[in-house]
């Protein structure tokens, strides 16, 4: 559904148990820039660790994310020495040493274009593209839920909406998802929650307007008239 957990009472309960607390801030974790939307993240600075997906509201390659921790210190498993990676020799007469490049090694250096995007876009211009999509949520969860049709699961904390037909069974839903998708008109999650399936409107694109709001909700109706 797009929530955040109670993030002071989990780290209220790790300090109680002497537990490092990691939080995977993957969808909401940047929503912390936004002065607008910062006070969901309370406690967020109590982690010991953190990481964060930016392919979702950072707009980058599926592969981009980050980790964050409070001291390098933690960071010291990560400049365990291999051999066949990083023979002193071969560093020392300037061969490239992977190991220190990524995490992952050989894969692809995306956090070279998140670098480009902060250096483009800068903190303010992040803000305005999180903002605007957050705000997207809420006119389409108030579309489903004054519609006849459908049943609104509960109010969006990011920009996921939770909703499901009225009178459809959950087979039903599920056929009627796959045939947006494969008809081209909309690529929409799924998800069991309080013992029902429920369709996942996760809006990601900040330059969504409202007529594309209502061509998804005329495709939704469509769908569920067949």
């Amino acid at each position: 559904a797009g929530l955040i957990d109670p993030l002071p009472a989990l780290a209220d309960l790790c300090d109680q148990h002497g537990a490092d607390l990691h939080i995977d801030a993957a969808y909401g974790g940047l929503l912390a820039l936004s002065p607008r939307h910062r006070h969901k993240l309370a406690g967020l600075g109590r982690a010991h660790s953190l990481t964060i997906d930016l392919h979702k509201l950072g707009w980058q390659p599926v592969a981009a994310g980050l980790l964050s921790v409070p001291d390098t210190v933690l960071l010291a498993p990560l400049a365990h020495q291999a051999d066949y990676l990083n023979a002193t020799d071969d560093t020392e007469a300037g061969l490239p040493d992977l190991l220190g490049r990524s995490l992952r090694t050989t894969r692809r250096p995306d956090a070279l274009k998140i670098a480009a995007t902060l250096r483009s876009l800068g903190r303010d211009g992040l803000i305005r593209l999180i903002d605007r999509t957050c705000e997207l949520a809420h006119p389409l969860a108030q579309r489903l839920d004054a519609h006849p049709g459908f049943e609104l699961h509960s109010a969006p904390t990011i920009s996921t909406v939770l909703f499901r037909p009225t009178h459809a069974s959950d087979d039903e839903l599920a056929t009627q998802r796959r045939v947006l998708l494969h008809q081209g008109r909309a690529v929409l999650g799924r998800t069991h929650a309080d013992g029902r399936l429920w369709l996942k409107a996760t809006l990601l694109n900040p330059h969504t307007t409202a007529g594309d709001l209502d061509t998804l909700i005329a495709h939704l109706e469509g769908s569920t008239h067949r």
